[in-house]
């Protein structure tokens, strides 16, 4: 099972691209974690309200994504996004151009062809983007919306050193991750020769034998398609935990520069007291030895009283 918490979540949004390729494995991680759907869509809101102009398409674009993407799987994130889209499409339009825009409207034509949401659905989620009526349908050849390439961001902010334990937890669960799976992968190398090699096709000779295919390649689909979405969501779990570690070892080599200034200010500090003993002892040694000297007080009268000098 690969860790699932809010604040990686906010950090892979954060860190989402524009392109196919970001959208798409943040799709199948999200997928992954398709229990979480709940918290996951009360993140992707509250972070598309706070990501700048620019970024919120993007957004949209995740969403649209996951939700045509999990419908094999269950009903979940459908369900969910739908309590939050009406304000998303309002949000994301207010002030928004043209082009922005027309890649909302070509996103809600989308799930109108393809029955992702009823009509009247689609319809509010329109008037959100402030249509009076409801284009014709026409057909989309499309499977996903296009995506453009984005410059890529300047450097992020620094990250607080993780806490120890949850560094080794994270590492921990990498050791149950999809790649070390090894059921699943004898699985995949034993499906039939029949899924995996067309040139097999000719071998079919009636409608039972091409449903009893089809059934199989159905299967193996599914199987393949989790598979792939375990090891999408491994790897980005691996990313994650390599920055861990290395915010981890920045934070060490911190406090290791900070304990060798620390010991340098010591030693120059001890420094200073051994000259002054030093300097205390070469004192001390050119002093003269009292031992020496002549007892100067025994010869000497005492000296008179307070009597005797008002006499």
């Amino acid at each position: 099972m690969s860790s699932f918490s809010e604040s990686a979540l906010e950090e892979k949004l954060n860190g989402i691209s524009n392109s196919q390729q970001s959208i798409q494995t943040m799709s199948l991680w999200l997928i992954h974690h398709r229990k979480r759907a709940g918290a996951i869509v009360k993140v992707w809101y509250r972070e598309l309200q706070k990501v700048k102009p620019s970024k919120k398409l993007t957004f949209m674009y995740l969403c649209n994504d996951v939700i045509q993407n999990s419908k094999r799987k269950g009903p979940e994130f459908s369900t969910e996004f739908a309590s939050v889209l009406e304000n998303a499409f309002k949000h994301v339009a207010r002030g928004a151009d043209e082009a922005t825009k027309r890649s909302l409207d070509r996103i809600l034509n989308i799930w109108q062809e393809r029955m992702v949401y009823d009509a009247d659905f689609v319809d509010r989620m329109k008037e959100a983007l402030g249509h009076s009526h409801t284009p014709k349908k026409r057909k989309i050849e499309i499977p996903v919306v296009e995506y453009v390439e984005e410059e890529e961001e300047g450097s992020e902010s620094p990250r607080e050193p993780p806490d120890p334990e949850e560094l080794v937890k994270a590492l921990q669960e990498l050791e149950q991750s999809a790649s070390s799976d090894a059921a699943v992968r004898e699985k995949i190398a034993s499906l039939p020769q029949e899924v995996q090699d067309v040139t097999l096709l000719d071998k079919i000779t009636n409608k039972e034998s091409a449903e009893r295919l089809s059934r199989m390649v159905d299967d193996a689909c599914v199987l393949l398609a989790e598979y792939n979405g375990r090891l999408a969501a491994e790897l980005e779990d691996r990313k994650h935990v390599s920055r861990m570690l290395a915010d981890f070892i920045a934070g060490q080599k911190e406090k290791l520069a900070a304990s060798e200034a620390k010991l340098e200010e010591y030693k120059q500090k001890l420094a200073k007291v051994t000259q002054v003993r030093r300097e205390l002892k070469s004192h001390l040694q050119n002093l003269p030895d009292l031992t020496l000297l002549p007892d100067v007080t025994g010869g000497l009268a005492p000296l008179p009283s307070a009597g005797d000098l008002f006499q």
